[in-house]
């Protein structure tokens, strides 16, 4: 099921009282931040963002073997948690920067004569879509394990979130203008998201960890199937020919109940863990000039 964002219709009133809740800072973010739902919801959000059919075409048709996760998953890792590290937590100057080295990946990233659907990693309104799925995956699985934020805190929440975006070519004024206007542009979206067989089987790959060593596909990949079901969309749900029962969501309900009752009693470097290690990790390349992506 695609549930709504937790709004009771503050963001879509203009004349709305001013909001009580200072806007986030990369200082104050982490209080809403959960470095292990980077890993519960991983795939799940790769599936929503790659189901835009240029975006997947784009994975799909690389030629940039340095940035598969099929080759090189390890490196891919870092470099996904460090962007969402740094989009949401680092300065202005390191943001600038990892945009610096992500388009230098990027650049030959775009359709050529074969390809069955026109496509460019620079496109802002692809980079819309991929921003927007991940808002929403944070948004969600927050909800899941914490409860809803208050609406002020929710707005508030959201409209930082650009940085999801703005860090990349993203221009401001594309970020939907509050929840209640992404709300709408997010729906009208994903209705339109299918997943085509080529995608489905590297989408299946992924979520059984081929690209892993045995052991780790053998003690990982059943965990991480149930999990990419129950984090999907209903629509991409059914897109993956995934199979989802009323048993099966009591369980998922369990499982987040209780990795939540641990995670928001750890102390903050705990809880952001491992965003934090890979913004350190990123600022320390920046001192030492070596590569960040």
């Amino acid at each position: 099921m695609t549930a709504p964002l937790r709004n009771d219709g503050h963001g879509s009133d203009p004349d709305r009282a001013r909001s009580s809740v200072p806007p986030f800072t990369p200082k104050t973010i982490g209080a809403h931040l959960d470095g292990i739902a980077a890993f519960l919801g991983g795939t799940a959000n790769v599936i929503m963002q790659l189901s835009l059919r240029p975006v997947g075409r784009g994975v799909l048709e690389s030629t940039v073997d340095s940035g598969k996760v099929t080759l090189h998953p390890i490196k891919r890792l870092r470099t996904t948690l460090s962007y969402l590290a740094v989009a949401l937590m680092g300065t202005d100057e390191e943001r600038a920067r990892y945009r610096a080295a992500i388009d230098e990946s990027h650049r030959p990233v775009r359709s050529g004569a074969s390809s069955p659907v026109a496509y460019n990693a620079f496109d802002p309104t692809l980079q819309l879509w991929v921003a927007a799925s991940l808002y929403w995956g944070i948004d969600d699985l927050y909800t899941r394990m914490r409860g809803p934020m208050d609406p002020d805190t929710a707005e508030a929440f959201y409209q930082y979130c650009a940085r999801l975006g703005t860090t990349l070519q993203l221009r401001p004024e594309m970020w939907p203008a509050n929840r209640s206007a992404f709300q709408k542009y997010w729906d009208e979206n994903l209705a339109t998201r299918s997943i085509e067989p080529e995608l489905r089987d590297y989408f299946n790959d992924l979520i059984d960890l081929k690209m892993m060593p045995r052991p780790v596909q053998r003690s990982f990949a059943g965990l991480q199937r149930f999990l990419v079901a129950g984090l999907l969309p209903q629509h991409l749900r059914d897109e993956m020919h995934l199979t989802w029962s009323d048993r099966d969501q009591r369980r998922f309900d369990r499982l987040l109940r209780g990795i939540s009752a641990v995670q928001t009693r750890l102390p903050k470097p705990a809880r952001l863990f491992p965003l934090n290690i890979y913004l350190y990790d990123l600022r320390r390349r920046m001192r030492r000039g070596t590569p960040l992506v």
